[in-house]
């Protein structure tokens, strides 16, 4: 009995069991009444004449007396149940119907498990678009950032960098505007606070408080009504470096992109490095694995070379795709193209990785052109992977045309998903 009571069951059995109370109250009602009865005389010209017209005493049968106030009673409880619901839930709905938002809930619920692994600006584009398909949804970030804000906040509380996560759980949240501008606030020049944001800072004291930084993500999800999880890719004091083309080589996350010369390859210090444990199980069950969009050196790859992450890709039974940038990035892919990119994780022990790559399907004309990144809408495959699938399509933002649009993201590996890893496929793949 407590088991089938067990709370977030189907709200069917919680009407059933107020259906229950309420008959039991009726039948205690009625006893009483048939002893009232009995012993008193309820007729016209009495002192009961306010009890013969409660209970139409002056309509014919007795039966049809009955089935007329069960009508009334019911018509009265279903209405006042609508009301108080209506009353109750109104500052949730923000403007829309409450039977509207409690069905896209359970469509959500019942969406596929996706796992998108990154870091930056791109990654918190893509889960702001997917969060409309899934709320079976988890962001697997880099922290690995060691500049700004993150970087102050690691060297003065030996923390993960919270910066590209507090980025995704502001993509992710379902609360009010205004609470998330806050966490995005970064104060001004000319205070002892100048250049941190809000939301940063808000995780290091939740960290401290609650005595660690796992549980602080947790708290500052559910603050935020996340809808999905952000889970670090480590929780190690991780350092990013990189070999330079001429041999040079750059320590530091920040300095990588500054330094001006063309990157070799990247790597981590400490070497082993333990990955963390729930980003892992999450990407062993996953329907559906994204890597990128987002800075190729500093913010995919060193989530991909930490050990634990990478085998756990290579052995999840995902569909795996990896979304290419629209656009180059100064110091890290200047005068790239989707087959750079591709050549690139590949130097990084990264083949095998994914068996799809979305990519923008034509040039960017806003873009001056060692921005563009550009794959030929008609190539089916890539020159560096003949065994990759290249999937193009029109993914670039109308808003900024150096960053991808997140509706249209999502809805295309959305498509790949049913087209090519779902038993049943909606419609066609489009290439």
């Amino acid at each position: 009995m407590i088991q089938w009571l067990r709370p977030g069951l189907q709200v069917k059995r919680w009407l059933v069991l107020l259906f229950l109370g309420v008959l039991m109250c009726g039948l205690g009602v009625a006893l009483l009444l048939v002893q009232l009865y009995r012993e008193f005389d309820f007729g016209p010209g009495t002192s009961g004449m306010l009890v013969y017209l409660l209970f139409l005493e002056f309509i014919g049968p007795q039966w049809l007396r009955g089935v007329i106030l069960i009508g009334l009673s019911a018509i009265v409880g279903i209405g006042a149940v609508l009301l108080f619901n209506r009353t109750l839930l109104a500052p949730f709905a923000k403007g829309g119907s409450i039977t509207d938002i409690v069905i896209q809930r359970k469509q959500l619920q019942r969406g596929p498990k996706i796992v998108a692994i990154g870091g930056g600006h791109g990654l918190a584009t893509l889960l702001h678009g997917l969060k409309e398909h899934t709320s079976n949804l988890t962001g697997i970030v880099t922290v690995a950032d060691d500049g700004g804000s993150s970087g102050r906040l690691r060297k003065a509380f030996h923390i993960p960098a919270p910066g590209d996560i507090r980025n995704c759980i502001v993509a992710l949240a379902d609360a009010e505007p205004l609470v998330q501008d806050l966490f995005q606030y970064r104060f001004g020049a000319g205070t002892d606070l100048e250049g941190h944001s809000f939301g940063n800072l808000f995780i290091v004291a939740l960290s401290k408080i609650t005595g660690n930084f796992e549980r602080a993500l947790s708290e500052s999800s559910r603050v935020l009504a996340v809808r999905g999880r952000i889970l670090p890719s480590t929780l190690e004091d991780v350092t990013l470096c990189a070999v330079m083309a001429d041999e040079a080589m750059v320590r530091g996350e920040s300095n990588i992109p500054e330094s001006g010369r063309e990157i070799d390859r990247v790597y981590l210090q400490p070497e082993h490095i333990m990955a963390y444990p729930e980003a892992v199980a999450a990407i062993l069950d996953a329907d559906l694995l994204v890597i990128g969009p987002g800075s190729l050196y500093t913010s995919i790859l060193p989530n991909l070379l930490i050990e634990g992450i990478q085998q756990a890709v290579r052995a999840s039974n995902a569909v795996k795709v990896y979304v290419c940038n629209v656009a180059t990035q100064r110091g890290e892919t200047d005068g790239f193209e989707v087959d750079d990119h591709i050549r690139a994780l590949y130097r990084h022990g990264c083949r095998g990785l994914f068996q799809y790559v979305l990519a923008n399907s034509e040039p960017n004309e806003e873009l001056p052109s060692k921005f563009a990144v550009t794959s030929p809408p008609r190539r089916k495959r890539l020159d560096v992977d003949p065994a990759l699938h290249l999937v193009s399509a029109d993914v670039v933002s109308r808003k900024d045309a150096l960053k991808h649009d997140p509706e249209r993201l999502a809805e295309k590996l959305i498509e790949i998903y049913f087209a090519r890893g779902a038993r049943h496929a909606p419609r066609a793949l489009a290439s």
